[in-house]
């Protein structure tokens, strides 16, 4: 929570303004039923109209000073708010930016939107109205105790009994509401989690007739959300009728006392008007820090959250092992690695070779690691055993960056950004010249299809992309790799929604372009059967071999060649 705080540097004085501003308009405020017992005591008493007109002036100028000072105060308060918060947006999207995928995977997308979203309003709400009121409606309640013995001490005496017990009510309820907040920001997480996936996968619920199925899950998850709410609500609102019963039995009792002292002739008509008005100022500003309260907890609740995200520290790399002296382009040397929370390794002591130049085809059934091992090698994931040496380097000792722009990689599910195929293809290089670009494009064979879209390259991509087909996704994402001109290029079953000839095509065209180094993931053994080298991954173990070599010798390699292709010589 420290840290949030420093995102107030620079506004300082505007936190300062703001309640100060609020505090003199209040002062205001507090002379107010002093000179309305002047005007019932001296005024209409003594039926003096001057003490009346004079008075009545001295509302009309404290009422307008009081409104310049109160717009003052909101304008510092809403500025503070919006760039305090405006700041914590960008640190939590730069760190989100670089947490690692396994901080990722854990943190989930949906708690993630949620805390740049609701979240950060909730937490701009509370600092808005925290430097508005927080010190303002406490200065009142003072002030019109101390104002109300200066009137009557005797009649004041009511304020001391009621004020600690507002104050217990208040601080009771807030103790008990801040856990339940906090529970209610996970339950949020929960539905929206449910509601993300029925946004992005309705054709599938569609597809499989289960609408009633997610509703119901939604329901369910809805359901426990409210539950919380109303029980969270049920003892918050409790607040405005407890203090307001509270303040209301002062004031009877207020009112009666000063009545038999007025009878008594030890104090005016004017002064219980007054005692009575600063019971009201108590009243409503204690029903004004009863809300505010509220709305503290639950920013309390999601600046936590926030802060969790902050406080992410990145995960540690292990050590760099020394340079090692080899002719391998690329080395992995006995690699396991197991997922967080996983029970079995997803792969188990892989080692192999690449050499300069030479394709490596990676296969296996689902689940088997074949995107794992490319993610590994992308620095995705450090690996939990063994190392992994790029011209002889540990991959430990390469920055982000350096990996970044050394490595290419086309994801099994591309993401197309909202944008124009231009901008999309940017992201690879934005220096990239037309020429490099319509290369890549029809090494992609992208280049038909994109001019023949209005504007050609410059033809607008919808959100996901979703005004290409799932083949065009991936040939765009291959192109964006493509102008990269990167020494490693890693396509992750990147041509899985592609027909057999545009698949042939674009490898044809791809195995033409010089890379040190190319790791083709796929389903089919047609795609990676020219490669020199092809991983086979069962149960996390490597068989490696040529096509030739794992359809002689390894009979899980055979099995899938042969479901593919009706006999056995075709395409061997």
């Amino acid at each position: 929570m420290k840290r949030l705080l420093g995102h107030f540097r620079g506004q300082i004085l505007r936190c300062f303004l703001a309640p100060l501003f609020k505090m003199i308009e209040a002062t205001f405020e507090l002379l107010v039923p002093l000179i309305i017992a002047q005007i019932i005591d001296l005024g209409i008493a003594q039926k003096d109209t001057g003490i009346i007109y004079s008075r009545s002036i001295q509302l009309i100028i404290l009422g307008f000073v009081g409104l310049l000072f109160s717009v003052t105060a909101q304008y510092f308060s809403a500025d503070a708010a919006v760039t305090f918060v405006k700041k914590l947006k960008h640190e939590a999207y730069r760190k989100i930016q670089y947490l690692s995928f396994t901080q990722y995977n854990e943190t989930g997308t949906s708690g993630l939107i949620t805390r740049l979203t609701g979240d950060m309003d909730s937490i701009q709400n509370g600092v808005n109205l925290t430097l508005r009121l927080l010190l303002r409606s406490p200065f009142v309640v003072f002030g019109a105790c101390i104002m109300a013995f200066k009137v009557d001490a005797v009649s004041a005496g009511v304020f001391i009994g009621a004020v600690p017990l507002l104050s217990i009510v208040i601080f009771g309820i807030m103790l008990i509401t801040i856990p339940r907040n906090r529970k209610i920001r996970e339950a949020v997480d929960s539905a929206l989690l449910t509601t993300r996936e029925s946004i992005t996968g309705s054709r599938v619920l569609r597809a499989f007739g289960r609408e009633q199925a997610q509703a119901e899950e939604f329901s369910r998850k809805n359901s426990i959300l409210t539950l919380l709410q109303e029980r969270t609500g049920r003892i918050s609102a409790l607040l405005n009728p407890l203090t307001c019963m509270i303040v209301n039995t002062a004031i009877a009792v207020l009112i009666w006392l000063g009545a038999k002292r007025v009878d008594a002739g030890i104090i005016s008509c004017g002064a219980v008007v007054a005692l009575y008005s600063y019971m009201s100022q108590i009243l409503v500003e204690l029903v004004k820090l009863a809300n505010l309260i509220i709305t503290l907890t639950k920013s309390f609740a999601c600046a936590g959250r926030v802060a969790d995200l902050l406080d992410t520290q990145p995960e540690k790399k292990p050590a760099p092992a020394a340079d090692k002296d080899t002719d391998a382009f690329i080395e992995f040397d006995n690699v396991s690695f197991t997922y967080k929370g996983a029970g079995e390794p997803t792969l188990k002591n892989i080692s192999f070779k690449v050499c300069k130049g030479e394709r490596i085809g990676i296969i296996g059934a689902t689940g088997s690691g074949k995107s794992t091992l490319v993610e590994l090698l992308a620095g995705f994931y450090p690996p939990d055993e063994g190392r992994i040496y790029i011209e002889g380097k540990d991959i430990v000792s390469w920055t982000k960056n350096e990996l970044a722009q050394k490595i290419a990689f086309v994801e099994q599910k591309p993401v197309i950004f909202k944008g124009t195929v231009r901008s999309n293809l940017a992201l690879g290089n934005e220096n990239a010249s037309e020429l490099e670009t319509e290369s890549v494009l029809r090494a992609a064979q992208a280049y038909d299809f994109v001019n023949e879209k209005e504007n050609g390259i410059d033809c607008v991509t919808e959100q996901s992309g979703r005004n290409f087909s799932g083949g065009q996704r991936q040939r765009l994402a291959v192109a964006r790799a493509l102008v990269k001109d990167a020494d490693v290029l890693i396509l992750d079953d990147a041509s899985s929604a592609l027909d057999y000839l545009t698949d042939s095509e674009m490898r044809k065209a791809v195995s033409k372009l010089d890379y040190p180094a190319t790791f083709i993931v796929s389903q089919r053994t047609g795609s990676i059967l020219d490669c020199d080298k092809i991983i086979l991954l069962e149960d996390g173990k490597a068989s490696i071999g040529t096509h030739s070599e794992l359809l002689s010798n390894n009979e899980e390699y055979r099995q899938i060649h042969l479901s593919q292709f009706e006999e056995e010589g075709e395409a061997v």
